[in-house]
């Protein structure tokens, strides 16, 4: 499960460097990417499937996103997961990110879909951080702009285009 939201805002913060957008600078990228592709890999085999992976990922706070198919999940939708490049943080969202809040998440999230993706990132040493609370209103010290008409928030924050 998601660690809870108190020690999840604080690790949002800690990680939030003003001189940092789109990776901290301790980042490795070759360490990075072969968590990655160990955890596409894992995903692959605990779900019996070939997800879908993006992993082409330039000038973003994030590495990379595989998508478990419908198919292959027990509720019957997609699973999508995104691997941020701080802190080792890892959002799991149902369908497309940013489509649900909290009590919709939980209610959606049921099945044992959630507990087998969980697994697979805490034995890589991913932390999951809720979606609910990525899509809480950003108050960190960066200054970034986001899109016109929408609000800044930590999702854009740590796991999209700064």
């Amino acid at each position: 499960m998601p660690i809870d939201d108190r020690r999840g805002r604080e690790l949002l913060r800690r990680l939030d460097d003003p001189d940092h957008l789109e990776f901290p600078p301790d980042y490795d990228d070759a360490a990075t990417g072969a968590r990655f592709a160990r955890l596409v890999t894992r995903l692959n085999d605990r779900f019996d499937c070939a997800c879908g992976v993006d992993r082409c990922v330039e000038d973003a706070s994030y590495h990379g996103t595989v998508i478990v198919p419908a198919t292959a999940t027990d509720c019957g939708r997609h699973i999508t997961v995104t691997v941020s490049n701080f802190g080792d943080l890892a959002a799991v969202t149902l369908s497309h990110p940013g489509r649900q809040d909290g009590e919709k998440e939980r209610a959606l999230f049921r099945s044992t879909d959630r507990p087998r993706v969980e697994g697979e990132l805490e034995a890589l040493g991913y932390v999951s951080i809720s979606e609910h609370l990525l899509g809480s209103r950003y108050g960190g010290d960066n200054d970034f702009d986001s899109s016109p008409g929408s609000s800044l928030t930590w999702w854009l924050r740590f796991f999209d285009y700064p």
